[in-house]
């Protein structure tokens, strides 16, 4: 039996990096899936790949929250509902200190996340199956303190917090709502923060230097991220909700 059949699925982000990879999985396993995204040529790159009859999309800002709610009921409607929600939609933030910041770019990063989600929590539950899932995609930057990356640990602990209170209020639904937590992965999103943070501008070095830092010795892929959002948004996990759930290969331990 596949893990997602018959299931309709919103993905935010999902036209890139994890998102995408999450998308083309939970089509593997049988989803029909509502991707919402900024890059219209990714977006249909990826209906094209999955078939038009398997993936829709829809073009609009998580930040926008009016043209977020159109975005999802576009889905909605075309899927009658969905089953599972993954909130994924994110951005990175330039590596400096906090005293070196302006407000504008932090306001930016916890716009993406922490409004993203909100809006996405706000106008995507009321579509949502009782007994679905929500997963929001945190960060190990949601559970321990990172320096010069202020924003986006903010924006990431803002996330937990959101995800803890909607589980509560969604409960009596039979609604799960729980985030994933990655450590470093293989995504265009990580390759900026890790040239940054080290100083090296070769790409392939720079996440060399931080996977030596890593127990396991090696960085996620966006495919072992996925799983584990599949595992939260499949029946596997039907007990599971409020919880953190950390992928990470040992980097926090």
């Amino acid at each position: 039996m596949l893990r997602l059949q018959d299931k309709k699925v919103l993905v935010t982000g999902g036209e890139t990096g994890i998102g995408r990879a999450a998308v083309e999985l939970f089509v593997a396993e049988g989803a029909q899936v509502h991707i919402i995204g900024l890059n219209a040529h990714e977006l249909n790159s990826v209906a094209t790949m999955l078939g038009t009859d398997r993936v829709s999309t829809s073009l609009a800002d998580v930040t926008d929250e009016a043209a977020l709610c159109m975005a999802i009921e576009q889905g909605a409607t075309k899927l009658d509902g969905y089953d599972f929600i993954f909130a994924n939609a994110g951005i990175g933030c330039e590596v400096k200190p906090i005293i070196e910041r302006d407000s504008e770019s932090f306001r930016k990063v916890l716009d993406v996340h922490v409004m993203g989600a909100f809006h996405t929590l706000k106008h995507g539950a009321p579509k949502l199956a009782d007994g679905g899932s929500i997963v929001i995609t945190s960060s190990t930057a949601g559970l321990a303190g990172y320096e010069n990356t202020a924003p986006y640990v903010a924006a990431k602990h803002a996330q937990i917090g959101l995800m803890r209170t909607a589980c509560k209020e969604l409960a009596p639904r039979k609604i799960r709502v729980n985030t994933i937590n990655p450590g470093p992965t293989q995504t265009a999103l990580q390759d900026g923060i890790a040239t940054q943070a080290t100083g090296l501008k070769d790409a392939k070095a720079a996440a060399q230097s931080i996977a030596e830092g890593i127990p396991l010795g090696r960085y996620n892929t966006p495919q072992e991220i996925a799983e584990g959002a599949l595992f939260l948004g499949s029946d596997a996990s039907r007990s599971i909700t409020g919880t953190t759930f950390v992928i990470d290969g040992g980097f926090l331990s």
